[in-house]
Order: C-alpha cells, then sequence, then structure tokens
C-alpha cells in the first residue's frame, strides 16, 4: 500500500475539503459536469458492495458515494493511468476529487494532422487545454505526472511515412515547447494502431528517436498499443518482438485490453483470461521487471447489445437502464464479468437488450490480476465510470 506522509495528508485533506464544498471556483472544464456527491463514513468499501452478488438497488443507492479517507491513499502500488476527455467532464472532477489514486492523468486533448505532402503538420485541440486544472491536480498531489494523449489523423501513407523520417526534430521541438507553457510531464503516443501494422520500421524508429529527444528535457513516452492476441489468435500489429525493440527506450505500454467482443460478436468487454495471455505474450518471464511498463487497459464503459446491433454505453445510460428495468445481474466465472437482460417493446414487437458494464467485483478481479502479473493499470475513461470504482485503487 502506497502512502503519503502525514504532512502531505493534511494538505491534501485540506485542499481536498475546500474544493468540494465550492470555495474554489471550478475550472472551465468541470462547471459544465458539477454532480453532488455523498461521502461514507468507512474508509473501504465493505464486503457487500464488492462481492460476486450484484443487485441493481445497491448500485443505485451507492454509486456516487466515496470515502473521504480512501480517496487520499493509494492502494495498488504499480502505476495507474487515467485518460480523461473534453466529452466526458465528470472525468476532470474525477481526476481532483481522486488525486492521490494516479501516478499519470492523460488528458484526450491533442491531435497531429497534416499540413501539406511534404511530411508538414499542425497541432489541433489546442483550445482544450485547461491549464488551471492541471495546475490544481499537480497541487492535490504533486507526484501525479500529466502525459496528454496525441493522436495523428487525416494522414495517408506516402504523407505520414514523410513525417515519420523527416519531421521528427519539428516535432520534439514543439512537444518541448507545449510542455514547458502548460505544465506537461511528457505525452501518449497513439499511433501504432492506426497503421495495420504497417511501416514498422519507420515507425519503430521514430518512436526511440522521440523518446530519446524527450529525455533530453526530463520528458517521458507512452505508447498505446493494441493486444497482441484476439479471440485465440496472434495479432498481426503489435508483437514481443515490437515490445523487445522498444521497451528499453519507451517508459510505459498503454494496452488497449478491452473491445474484446463487438455487435458482430456480443460478449464480455475484457474476458480475465485474454488480459492474462495479452501481458504473458509480451513479457512471458514473471520475473521480469519489464512487466511493469504494461499498464492493463481497464474500461470504464460498458456495452449493450441487441440483435444485429449494439452500441456502447457510460455511466449515465447505465444507471438509466437499472432504474427503468430493475434488472437481474448474471455473473460469468470464467470470463469475469456481470451482465444482464431486459425488453422493451417497440412498435409491438418485444426486443431483447444484454448490457455488460463493469462492477465492483469486476474491476477488483482485474486489478488483482494486475497486481499478481506485476503490470500498471490504464483507465479508459475516468468520465464514464461511476465514483465509487476508484476507492479501489
Amino acid at each position: 500500500m502506497v502512502k503519503f506522509r502525514i504532512g502531505i495528508v493534511c494538505f491534501l485533506i485540506f485542499l481536498l475539503f475546500d474544493c468540494y464544498n465550492a470555495t474554489v471556483s471550478k475550472s472551465k472544464n468541470e462547471k459544465k459536469s458539477a454532480k453532488k456527491s455523498s461521502q461514507r463514513s468507512n474508509s473501504r468499501l465493505n464486503n457487500k458492495l464488492t462481492s460476486v452478488n450484484v443487485d441493481f438497488q445497491s448500485i443505485l443507492d451507492e454509486y456516487k458515494s466515496y470515502s473521504f479517507t480512501a480517496s487520499l491513499v493509494r492502494h495498488f502500488e504499480y502505476d495507474v493511468l487515467g485518460y480523461v476527455t473534453p466529452w466526458n467532464n465528470h472525468g476532470y472532477n474525477i481526476a481532483k476529487l481522486y488525486a492521490a489514486k494516479f501516478s499519470m492523468v492523460s488528458p484526450v486533448w491533442l491531435q497531429i494532422k497534416p499540413k501539406n505532402e511534404k511530411g508538414g503538420f499542425m497541432f489541433q485541440g489546442l483550445q482544450d487545454i485547461d491549464r488551471d486544472w492541471v495546475a490544481s491536480v499537480k497541487l492535490l498531489n504533486p507526484y501525479v505526472r500529466f502525459v496528454p494523449r496525441i493522436i495523428l489523423e487525416h494522414w495517408t501513407y506516402p504523407t505520414l511515412k514523410k513525417f515519420l523520417t523527416e519531421k521528427i526534430a519539428d516535432l520534439t521541438t514543439e512537444l518541448v515547447l507545449l510542455s514547458k507553457d502548460n505544465q506537461f510531464d511528457g505525452y501518449v503516443f497513439e499511433i501504432w494502431g492506426l497503421l495495420g501494422g504497417k511501416m514498422k520500421a519507420e515507425l519503430t524508429q521514430f518512436i526511440i528517436t522521440m523518446s530519446k529527444e524527450l529525455r533530453k528535457h526530463n520528458l517521458i513516452l507512452i505508447l498505446v498499443i493494441p493486444p497482441p492476441t484476439h479471440f485465440g489468435e496472434e495479432g498481426t500489429m503489435f508483437h514481443r518482438q515490437d515490445f523487445d525493440k522498444l521497451s528499453k527506450h519507451v517508459t510505459a505500454f498503454s494496452l488497449m485490453t478491452y473491445d474484446f467482443s463487438n455487435p458482430e460478436r456480443p460478449g464480455p468487454n475484457s474476458p480475465v483470461p485474454w488480459l492474462r495471455h495479452c501481458v504473458e505474450a509480451l513479457v512471458p518471464e514473471s520475473y521480469s521487471t519489464d512487466r511493469q511498463k504494461l499498464l492493463l487497459g481497464l474500461n470504464f464503459y460498458g456495452y449493450v447489445y441487441w440483435k444485429f446491433g449494439g452500441k456502447p454505453i457510460v455511466g449515465h445510460e447505465y444507471l438509466s437502464i437499472l432504474k427503468q428495468h430493475k434488472p437481474k445481474f448474471e455473473f460469468d466465472d470464467f470470463n469475469g464479468e456481470h451482465s444482464f437482460t431486459y425488453r422493451t417493446e417497440e412498435n409491438g414487437f418485444e426486443k431483447e437488450y444484454e448490457v455488460y458494464y463493469p462492477t465492483l467485483y469486476s474491476i477488483k478481479l482485474r486489478i488483482e490480476l494486475a497486481r499478481e502479473l506485476r503490470t500498471g493499470i490504464a483507465i479508459w475513461e475516468t468520465g464514464q465510470g461511476l465514483n465509487y470504482f476508484y476507492d479501489l485503487l
């Protein structure tokens, strides 16, 4: 268990009490999303709430609650990265309320798009940067590192190849300036999965060079990677050999171990055996310290499926279903996930839906797995989950 020193804890208690009793103005991203939460007197979630037996009423009664004491103490000993998106503003509040739980926070603000056919580039999303919020979270947790996610969009293969091979110096210069202006500690790069396994040589050298340049300025680089296996078949985009080439240069790998199922093949979001296999496929040796560079992806969103269709759902949609349909939960022992079904009548016909969404118990299983495998955790994303999920971290 990771604990802050008494002085820091007292400082955090004062600041959190101050912030959440409306004596400090909210940042631009929080004003739209302020929601009243209730405190629990106990410092940890009780056994009933974290048991395999889940009922809809206990979720509706407790989902907003949080333990003030537990919010100041981190129970998970490896890295915890939390993604925060502008389109789910509640994540901004979560990052403050549970600041002590995170070692890294990644606001999803930035895109790199082509400027011309010669590999030139431009940043978009700069207007979403919220310096006041960054400063407030760092005040609550001086040890947290801010690593905005950067994704490449609208590139063609010829133009992208020029960017990867000819514009690395220009890019790193821009990244260093951005970090100095906005208190960033590095970046999360989402690029590998976008290329479908192509241009590996150019991409590998690009990442190595960029990481070396960023390190000169004490900036870290985290690489988002697709799962190495899916439905029992080895993937083609990222293998152990790719990990071995990059592991000495990249600070961490954000492993996208979610979206296992889809509307064409409904089922659990992130089966526990699959999570284990993904980690072991990249770092087979249980004793290897390289495992700590893997951030096991946890989804804080769910899916609802129906015949010939489906879609993702976030917290408020899930709660609305619980309130309206009062479903009975079932638990899949093999995959480690809860689900339920409900029915509606539409145009005179009955329609059945199946819902998968994280529960305290399913999250607890995945945290225990990460602890056993000695990996970190990457949460996608903080604005989609329920408040009491974070007491487990």
